[in-house]
Protein backbone atom coordinates (compact mmCIF):
# COMPACT_ATOMS: atom_id res chain seq x y z
CA UNK A 1 0.00 0.00 0.00
CA UNK A 2 1.55 3.33 -1.20
CA UNK A 3 1.07 5.50 1.36
CA UNK A 4 0.00 9.33 0.59
CA UNK A 5 -0.65 12.50 2.86
CA UNK A 6 -3.87 13.02 4.11
CA UNK A 7 -5.31 15.70 6.71
CA UNK A 8 -8.45 16.07 8.55
CA UNK A 9 -9.91 19.39 10.04
CA UNK A 10 -12.59 20.35 12.15
CA UNK A 11 -14.47 23.02 12.33
CA UNK A 12 -12.77 25.07 15.50
CA UNK A 13 -9.86 25.21 13.48
CA UNK A 14 -8.07 22.12 14.00
CA UNK A 15 -5.99 20.36 12.15
CA UNK A 16 -4.40 16.60 12.28
CA UNK A 17 -1.97 15.34 9.84
CA UNK A 18 -1.49 11.34 8.56
CA UNK A 19 -1.60 9.27 6.14
CA UNK A 20 -4.51 7.60 3.84
CA UNK A 21 -5.52 4.44 3.82
CA UNK A 22 -8.73 3.12 1.64
CA UNK A 23 -9.60 5.44 -1.16
CA UNK A 24 -7.98 8.80 -2.46
CA UNK A 25 -10.35 11.77 -2.43
CA UNK A 26 -12.12 14.06 0.06
CA UNK A 27 -15.11 13.46 2.81
CA UNK A 28 -17.15 15.44 4.98
CA UNK A 29 -19.23 14.78 8.17
CA UNK A 30 -19.56 14.79 11.62
CA UNK A 31 -16.44 13.32 13.45
CA UNK A 32 -17.72 10.96 16.33
CA UNK A 33 -15.98 8.63 18.18
CA UNK A 34 -16.39 4.95 18.93
CA UNK A 35 -14.77 3.02 22.13
CA UNK A 36 -14.43 -0.68 20.93
CA UNK A 37 -12.04 -2.98 20.69
CA UNK A 38 -12.95 -4.75 17.30
CA UNK A 39 -15.80 -5.10 15.13
CA UNK A 40 -15.02 -2.65 12.48
CA UNK A 41 -16.50 -4.22 9.94
CA UNK A 42 -19.65 -4.18 11.43
CA UNK A 43 -19.28 -0.30 12.51
CA UNK A 44 -18.36 0.25 9.17
CA UNK A 45 -21.39 -1.19 7.91
CA UNK A 46 -24.13 -0.09 10.38
CA UNK A 47 -26.06 2.27 8.28
CA UNK A 48 -26.63 4.74 11.49
CA UNK A 49 -22.94 5.97 10.88
CA UNK A 50 -24.33 7.66 7.86
CA UNK A 51 -23.16 11.43 6.95
CA UNK A 52 -20.62 10.83 10.10
CA UNK A 53 -16.41 9.83 9.78
CA UNK A 54 -15.83 7.44 12.73
CA UNK A 55 -12.69 7.67 14.77
CA UNK A 56 -11.28 4.05 16.75
CA UNK A 57 -10.21 4.69 20.28
CA UNK A 58 -8.85 1.25 19.97
CA UNK A 59 -5.33 2.08 18.24
CA UNK A 60 -4.46 -0.69 15.98
CA UNK A 61 -7.21 -1.63 13.23
CA UNK A 62 -7.46 -3.73 10.36
CA UNK A 63 -5.52 -6.96 11.83
CA UNK A 64 -8.53 -9.41 11.26
CA UNK A 65 -9.03 -8.68 7.82
CA UNK A 66 -12.65 -8.22 6.09
CA UNK A 67 -14.08 -10.97 5.65
CA UNK A 68 -17.85 -11.53 3.62
CA UNK A 69 -20.33 -12.09 7.07
CA UNK A 70 -19.92 -10.06 9.60
CA UNK A 71 -21.70 -6.88 7.55
CA UNK A 72 -24.66 -4.71 8.83
CA UNK A 73 -25.57 -3.92 5.56
CA UNK A 74 -24.83 -4.40 1.98
CA UNK A 75 -21.60 -2.07 2.22
CA UNK A 76 -19.84 0.57 4.50
CA UNK A 77 -21.77 3.38 5.08
CA UNK A 78 -19.38 5.72 7.36
CA UNK A 79 -18.85 9.08 5.44
CA UNK A 80 -14.88 8.68 6.76
CA UNK A 81 -12.77 6.31 8.95
CA UNK A 82 -9.75 7.24 11.56
CA UNK A 83 -7.31 4.88 13.11
CA UNK A 84 -4.23 5.50 15.21
CA UNK A 85 -2.62 2.72 13.46
CA UNK A 86 -3.48 0.51 10.56
CA UNK A 87 -2.39 -3.13 10.83
CA UNK A 88 -0.07 -3.49 7.77
CA UNK A 89 -0.84 -7.15 7.65
CA UNK A 90 -4.09 -9.09 8.33
CA UNK A 91 -4.59 -12.77 9.87
CA UNK A 92 -7.86 -14.89 10.22
CA UNK A 93 -9.01 -18.23 8.72
CA UNK A 94 -12.66 -16.31 7.74
CA UNK A 95 -10.61 -12.84 6.11
CA UNK A 96 -11.23 -12.37 2.26
CA UNK A 97 -9.42 -9.30 1.85
CA UNK A 98 -8.10 -6.12 4.12
CA UNK A 99 -9.36 -3.21 5.57
CA UNK A 100 -7.26 -1.22 3.14
CA UNK A 101 -8.91 -2.78 -0.45
CA UNK A 102 -12.26 -2.96 1.51
CA UNK A 103 -12.80 0.62 2.21
CA UNK A 104 -10.57 1.30 -1.62
CA UNK A 105 -12.80 -0.96 -3.23
CA UNK A 106 -15.96 1.34 -1.94
CA UNK A 107 -14.89 4.39 -1.94
CA UNK A 108 -14.33 5.28 2.02
CA UNK A 109 -11.46 7.74 2.78
CA UNK A 110 -9.35 6.52 5.75
CA UNK A 111 -6.71 8.39 7.61
CA UNK A 112 -4.07 6.71 10.08
CA UNK A 113 -0.64 8.01 11.76
CA UNK A 114 -2.97 10.83 14.11
CA UNK A 115 -3.07 11.41 17.72
CA UNK A 116 -6.64 9.84 17.65
CA UNK A 117 -6.50 10.64 21.61
CA UNK A 118 -6.06 14.27 21.53
CA UNK A 119 -8.70 14.03 18.65
CA UNK A 120 -11.21 12.04 21.07
CA UNK A 121 -10.32 14.15 23.94
CA UNK A 122 -11.18 17.46 22.37
CA UNK A 123 -14.80 15.63 21.05
CA UNK A 124 -15.03 14.60 24.44
CA UNK A 125 -14.86 18.50 25.70
CA UNK A 126 -16.21 20.40 22.87
CA UNK A 127 -19.02 18.20 21.65
CA UNK A 128 -18.79 16.09 18.26
CA UNK A 129 -18.03 18.63 15.34
CA UNK A 130 -18.27 18.88 11.61
CA UNK A 131 -15.43 17.79 9.71
CA UNK A 132 -13.64 17.14 6.08
CA UNK A 133 -11.41 14.41 5.74
CA UNK A 134 -8.71 14.85 2.11
CA UNK A 135 -6.00 13.58 0.37
CA UNK A 136 -6.92 16.33 -2.14
CA UNK A 137 -7.20 19.50 -0.44
CA UNK A 138 -4.36 19.87 1.58
CA UNK A 139 -4.26 23.36 2.53
CA UNK A 140 -5.33 24.14 5.50
CA UNK A 141 -7.40 27.43 5.58
CA UNK A 142 -9.25 25.77 2.30
CA UNK A 143 -10.26 22.38 4.76
CA UNK A 144 -11.21 24.71 7.69
CA UNK A 145 -13.20 26.77 5.51
CA UNK A 146 -15.14 23.77 4.21
CA UNK A 147 -15.34 22.27 7.32
CA UNK A 148 -17.23 25.38 8.73
CA UNK A 149 -19.76 24.65 5.97
CA UNK A 150 -20.47 21.33 5.96
CA UNK A 151 -24.05 20.19 6.60
CA UNK A 152 -25.00 19.87 10.08
CA UNK A 153 -26.38 16.66 11.95
CA UNK A 154 -28.99 18.58 13.77
CA UNK A 155 -32.18 18.98 11.64
CA UNK A 156 -30.76 16.26 9.31
CA UNK A 157 -32.45 13.85 7.25
CA UNK A 158 -30.13 10.94 6.76
CA UNK A 159 -32.64 8.12 6.56
CA UNK A 160 -33.67 9.27 2.86
CA UNK A 161 -29.85 7.40 2.23
CA UNK A 162 -30.21 4.78 3.27
CA UNK A 163 -33.81 3.55 3.27
CA UNK A 164 -34.78 0.39 1.47
CA UNK A 165 -36.97 1.57 -1.69
CA UNK A 166 -39.18 -0.85 -1.50
CA UNK A 167 -40.42 -3.59 0.81
CA UNK A 168 -39.02 -7.31 0.89
CA UNK A 169 -39.26 -10.21 3.25
CA UNK A 170 -35.96 -11.05 5.25
CA UNK A 171 -34.77 -14.49 4.66
CA UNK A 172 -32.01 -16.05 6.92
CA UNK A 173 -31.18 -18.20 4.04
CA UNK A 174 -29.74 -15.61 1.65
CA UNK A 175 -28.01 -13.92 4.28
CA UNK A 176 -24.53 -14.27 4.20
CA UNK A 177 -24.33 -15.42 8.45
CA UNK A 178 -25.97 -18.12 9.97
CA UNK A 179 -26.97 -19.47 13.37
CA UNK A 180 -28.93 -22.53 14.38
CA UNK A 181 -32.50 -21.43 15.03
CA UNK A 182 -34.13 -21.36 17.90
CA UNK A 183 -38.51 -22.32 17.68
CA UNK A 184 -39.34 -19.91 19.87
CA UNK A 185 -41.23 -17.42 17.57
CA UNK A 186 -43.96 -20.16 16.66
CA UNK A 187 -45.02 -18.63 13.69
CA UNK A 188 -45.31 -14.90 14.55
CA UNK A 189 -45.04 -12.20 11.91
CA UNK A 190 -43.65 -9.02 12.33
CA UNK A 191 -43.33 -6.18 10.29
CA UNK A 192 -40.32 -4.30 10.72
CA UNK A 193 -39.92 -0.36 9.52
CA UNK A 194 -36.24 -0.03 7.92
CA UNK A 195 -35.19 3.12 8.97
CA UNK A 196 -31.89 1.67 8.07
CA UNK A 197 -32.08 -1.83 10.25
CA UNK A 198 -28.65 -3.76 10.79
CA UNK A 199 -28.89 -6.93 9.54
CA UNK A 200 -27.97 -8.60 13.23
CA UNK A 201 -31.48 -7.60 14.21
CA UNK A 202 -33.45 -9.36 11.27
CA UNK A 203 -31.27 -12.58 11.91
CA UNK A 204 -32.41 -12.36 15.54
CA UNK A 205 -36.03 -12.68 14.96
CA UNK A 206 -35.29 -14.85 12.25
CA UNK A 207 -33.30 -17.06 14.38
CA UNK A 208 -36.42 -17.12 16.40
CA UNK A 209 -38.72 -18.53 13.91
CA UNK A 210 -40.39 -15.37 13.28
CA UNK A 211 -41.32 -14.03 9.90
CA UNK A 212 -40.33 -10.71 8.69
CA UNK A 213 -41.78 -8.61 6.33
CA UNK A 214 -39.21 -5.14 5.90
CA UNK A 215 -41.33 -1.58 4.89
CA UNK A 216 -40.10 1.48 4.29
CA UNK A 217 -40.19 3.73 7.34
CA UNK A 218 -42.73 6.15 5.07
CA UNK A 219 -45.12 3.43 4.40
CA UNK A 220 -48.53 4.59 5.67
CA UNK A 221 -50.62 2.82 8.86
CA UNK A 222 -53.03 1.23 6.62
CA UNK A 223 -50.48 -0.33 4.60
CA UNK A 224 -48.78 -1.64 7.89
CA UNK A 225 -51.93 -3.11 9.10
CA UNK A 226 -52.84 -4.68 6.05
CA UNK A 227 -50.24 -7.32 6.55
CA UNK A 228 -51.87 -8.11 9.64
CA UNK A 229 -48.88 -8.62 11.61
CA UNK A 230 -49.07 -9.70 15.25
CA UNK A 231 -45.87 -7.00 15.80
CA UNK A 232 -44.48 -3.46 14.68
CA UNK A 233 -40.91 -3.19 15.08
CA UNK A 234 -38.83 -0.14 14.45
CA UNK A 235 -35.53 0.17 13.40
CA UNK A 236 -32.49 1.94 13.96
CA UNK A 237 -31.00 4.74 11.28
CA UNK A 238 -29.20 7.64 10.57
CA UNK A 239 -29.40 11.44 11.50
CA UNK A 240 -32.12 13.39 13.47
CA UNK A 241 -35.54 11.81 15.06
CA UNK A 242 -36.87 15.34 14.82
CA UNK A 243 -37.49 16.10 11.49
CA UNK A 244 -38.97 12.45 10.72
CA UNK A 245 -42.59 13.33 10.62
CA UNK A 246 -42.90 10.99 7.96
CA UNK A 247 -41.92 8.24 9.98
CA UNK A 248 -43.57 9.43 13.14
CA UNK A 249 -47.59 9.26 11.70
CA UNK A 250 -47.51 5.66 11.20
CA UNK A 251 -46.09 4.61 14.23
CA UNK A 252 -48.77 7.01 15.86
CA UNK A 253 -51.49 5.75 14.15
CA UNK A 254 -50.88 2.21 14.83
CA UNK A 255 -49.84 3.06 18.61
CA UNK A 256 -53.31 1.24 19.92
CA UNK A 257 -53.44 -1.43 16.92
CA UNK A 258 -50.17 -3.48 17.16
CA UNK A 259 -47.66 -4.79 19.97
CA UNK A 260 -44.75 -2.48 19.34
CA UNK A 261 -40.76 -2.62 19.86
CA UNK A 262 -38.40 -0.35 18.76
CA UNK A 263 -34.44 0.02 19.22
CA UNK A 264 -32.14 2.91 18.76
CA UNK A 265 -33.58 5.36 15.76
CA UNK A 266 -36.79 3.43 16.69
CA UNK A 267 -36.53 4.37 20.98
CA UNK A 268 -37.07 7.73 19.60
CA UNK A 269 -39.43 7.29 16.90
CA UNK A 270 -41.50 5.68 19.18
CA UNK A 271 -40.94 8.73 22.18
CA UNK A 272 -42.18 11.42 19.40
CA UNK A 273 -45.05 9.11 18.27
CA UNK A 274 -46.52 9.12 22.08
CA UNK A 275 -45.32 12.97 22.48
CA UNK A 276 -41.88 13.17 23.81
CA UNK A 277 -39.38 14.97 22.62
CA UNK A 278 -35.92 14.48 21.95
CA UNK A 279 -32.49 16.36 21.60
CA UNK A 280 -28.84 16.11 20.89
CA UNK A 281 -25.93 14.60 22.78
CA UNK A 282 -22.98 16.63 23.22
CA UNK A 283 -20.66 13.68 21.79
CA UNK A 284 -23.36 10.37 21.82
CA UNK A 285 -22.74 6.89 22.96
CA UNK A 286 -21.00 4.74 20.68
CA UNK A 287 -19.21 1.54 21.36
CA UNK A 288 -19.84 -1.73 22.84
CA UNK A 289 -18.94 -1.20 26.81
CA UNK A 290 -21.55 1.14 27.45
CA UNK A 291 -23.12 0.18 31.06
CA UNK A 292 -26.90 0.61 31.14
CA UNK A 293 -29.05 -0.14 34.31
CA UNK A 294 -32.27 -2.23 33.75
CA UNK A 295 -34.74 -0.29 36.55
CA UNK A 296 -37.27 -3.30 36.47
CA UNK A 297 -34.57 -6.10 37.01
CA UNK A 298 -32.04 -4.20 38.93
CA UNK A 299 -29.28 -5.66 36.80
CA UNK A 300 -26.45 -3.62 35.03
CA UNK A 301 -25.95 -4.36 31.17
CA UNK A 302 -23.27 -4.14 29.19
CA UNK A 303 -24.09 -2.55 25.99
CA UNK A 304 -23.44 -1.98 22.20
CA UNK A 305 -24.48 1.34 21.48
CA UNK A 306 -24.48 3.85 18.30
CA UNK A 307 -26.90 7.10 18.83
CA UNK A 308 -26.42 10.92 18.92
CA UNK A 309 -29.72 11.81 19.71
CA UNK A 310 -31.46 11.22 23.19
CA UNK A 311 -35.21 10.95 24.43
CA UNK A 312 -36.12 13.94 27.26
CA UNK A 313 -36.73 12.30 30.08
CA UNK A 314 -39.51 14.76 31.54
CA UNK A 315 -41.57 14.57 28.22
CA UNK A 316 -41.40 10.86 27.85
CA UNK A 317 -43.20 10.93 31.25
CA UNK A 318 -45.57 13.29 30.71
CA UNK A 319 -46.35 11.31 27.75
CA UNK A 320 -47.39 7.93 29.15
CA UNK A 321 -43.81 6.42 29.14
CA UNK A 322 -42.35 4.88 32.06
CA UNK A 323 -38.53 4.75 31.70
CA UNK A 324 -37.21 1.22 32.60
CA UNK A 325 -33.52 2.06 31.33
CA UNK A 326 -30.70 4.52 32.02
CA UNK A 327 -27.21 5.55 30.88
CA UNK A 328 -25.07 4.64 34.16
CA UNK A 329 -22.60 7.56 32.67
CA UNK A 330 -24.75 10.08 32.42
CA UNK A 331 -28.28 9.08 33.21
CA UNK A 332 -30.04 9.83 30.06
CA UNK A 333 -32.71 7.21 29.23
CA UNK A 334 -32.07 4.33 27.35
CA UNK A 335 -35.56 2.13 27.09
CA UNK A 336 -39.07 3.02 28.28
CA UNK A 337 -42.56 0.79 28.26
CA UNK A 338 -45.62 2.62 27.22
CA UNK A 339 -47.75 2.83 31.02
CA UNK A 340 -50.77 1.39 29.01
CA UNK A 341 -50.29 -0.25 25.56
CA UNK A 342 -47.99 -3.33 24.50
CA UNK A 343 -44.73 -0.94 24.06
CA UNK A 344 -41.39 -0.93 24.71
CA UNK A 345 -38.21 0.27 23.36
CA UNK A 346 -34.69 0.86 24.02
CA UNK A 347 -32.01 3.46 22.77
CA UNK A 348 -29.18 0.52 22.76
CA UNK A 349 -28.34 -2.39 20.81
CA UNK A 350 -29.60 -5.77 21.93
CA UNK A 351 -28.21 -7.51 18.94
CA UNK A 352 -24.84 -6.45 19.18
CA UNK A 353 -22.21 -6.34 16.34
CA UNK A 354 -20.33 -5.27 17.50
CA UNK A 355 -20.42 -5.67 21.47
CA UNK A 356 -21.96 -7.91 24.62
CA UNK A 357 -24.95 -9.92 24.32
CA UNK A 358 -26.16 -9.00 27.68
CA UNK A 359 -29.28 -7.59 26.28
CA UNK A 360 -30.30 -10.27 23.46
CA UNK A 361 -33.15 -11.26 25.54
CA UNK A 362 -35.38 -8.16 24.86
CA UNK A 363 -35.96 -10.36 21.26
CA UNK A 364 -37.46 -13.23 23.39
CA UNK A 365 -39.14 -10.34 25.90
CA UNK A 366 -41.15 -8.55 22.16
CA UNK A 367 -42.06 -12.42 21.53
CA UNK A 368 -43.86 -13.13 24.89
CA UNK A 369 -45.62 -9.67 24.27
CA UNK A 370 -46.64 -10.25 20.63
CA UNK A 371 -48.24 -13.45 22.06
CA UNK A 372 -49.68 -12.02 25.30
CA UNK A 373 -50.41 -8.16 24.37
CA UNK A 374 -48.78 -7.26 27.54
CA UNK A 375 -45.08 -6.38 28.16
CA UNK A 376 -43.48 -9.59 30.44
CA UNK A 377 -43.53 -8.47 34.07
CA UNK A 378 -39.99 -7.29 36.22
CA UNK A 379 -39.60 -11.15 36.84
CA UNK A 380 -40.53 -12.59 33.51
CA UNK A 381 -37.42 -10.45 32.17
CA UNK A 382 -35.19 -11.76 34.84
CA UNK A 383 -36.31 -15.35 33.98
CA UNK A 384 -35.64 -14.30 30.20
CA UNK A 385 -32.18 -13.13 30.99
CA UNK A 386 -31.34 -16.17 32.23
CA UNK A 387 -33.31 -17.80 29.39
CA UNK A 388 -31.84 -16.80 26.42
CA UNK A 389 -29.90 -18.78 24.07
CA UNK A 390 -28.18 -16.03 22.20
Amino acid sequence: MQKRPAKLALEDGTVFTGSSFGAAGTTEGEVVFNTSMCGYQEILTDPSYKGQIVTMTYPLIGNYGINKQDVESRMPQVAGFIVKELAPDYSNYRADMSLHDYLAANNIVGIQGIDTRALVRKLRLSGAMRGVLSTEILDDAALIARAKSANQMLGADWVQAVKPSEQYNWDQDQGLWKQDKVERGDGLHVVALDCGAKHNILRHFSDRGVKVTVLPPDTTADEILKHRPDGLFISNGPGDPAVLDYAVKPIKQVLDKLPIFGICLGHQLLSRAIGATTSKLKFGHRGGNQPVMNLDTGRVEITSQNHGFAVDRKSLESAGGVVTHINLNDNTVEGFRHATLPIFCVQYHPEASPGPHDASYLFDAFIEMMKTRKPPTPNRLKELQGMTGH
